[in-house]
């Protein structure tokens, strides 16, 4: 789908990291992009920055969706791409030691749920809502493509570490959602692909020391460093762009493998 032209499109998590360089690159193409985001200050001066709209939006809320939906669509017209990078991570192992006590801990059923409801439910969310829209629309080009969805997971999918069950339990469950939605979309001409980042330079990054920051860096094969996020966008724009790519799941991570801790 060839972006540019008033296409409009929607990022979730676009107030920062990966989110806010995908709605960046999506803008720079010519698409009227709104930035769905719980942090309502950065959100609003960032979509400023790019010409852009933000709205509240809690996508574990049937409410703040249906309240953002409404108003991009009301300002941009209903949308034709959706990124989702909305996300949350809560360490914690499936069973630990009290540092004190040493009293046996199972892992917390709350903290599994809440990444569990941002990072999958929320995706799926969104992809449901979004979808239900695009199959109303005419086809942008031969081939009748109506939408695209592009969804973050991670390679925590695949080789999670040690502390990171919530978390590769969800990014695991974007993951192989991918290929079945974009079947049950295919028909309707909507692709869906799924990106799987490895260690980005993104805030959760920025406080660490310099001697941590090269440790983790030198585990990246090549190129040896955290990926940018404007290499993560540069990969929302080709698939959106490249209609042959569809329910396909892509590592970004510069061959890194992710050992057991």
């Amino acid at each position: 789908m060839k972006l540019g032209n008033d296409i409009a499109a929607i990022v979730t998590g676009g107030a920062s990291g990966l989110g806010a360089a995908s709605a960046a690159a999506l803008a720079e193409a010519g698409c009227k992009v709104a930035i769905f985001d719980t942090n309502r200050e950065a959100g609003e001066a960032f979509a400023k920055s790019i010409g852009g709209l933000f709205c509240f939006c809690d996508v574990t809320s049937e409410a703040t969706v249906s309240t953002a939906i409404e108003w991009a669509r009301g300002e941009h017209g209903p949308e034709r791409v959706l990124v989702n990078c909305a996300g949350i991570a809560i360490g914690q192992k499936t069973v630990s030691r009290d540092r004190q006590t040493g009293a046996v801990v199972a892992h917390s059923l709350k903290a599994f749920e809440k990444v569990l409801a941002v990072n999958l439910f929320g995706t799926f969310h969104m992809i449901t809502r979004s979808a239900a829209s695009m199959v109303t629309l005419d086809p942008v080009n031969k081939d009748g493509t109506r939408g695209v969805i592009v969804c973050t997971a991670s390679v925590a999918a695949q080789d999670g570490q040690a502390g990171q069950v919530a978390y590769a339990a969800s990014k695991g469950g974007v993951a192989a959602m991918t290929l079945p939605i974009a079947r049950d979309l295919a028909r309707d001409g909507i692709r869906v692909n799924t990106i799987l980042p490895g260690l980005f330079n993104t805030p959760m990054f920025a406080g660490l020391p310099d001697d941590a920051r090269r440790a983790l860096e030198a585990t990246v094969p090549f190129p040896s460093r955290l990926g940018e996020p404007s290499e993560y966008a540069a990969l929302v724009r080709h698939i959106c762009e490249n209609e042959m790519l569809n329910g396909a799941s892509i590592r970004l991570d510069g061959s890194l493998r992710m050992g057991p801790r």
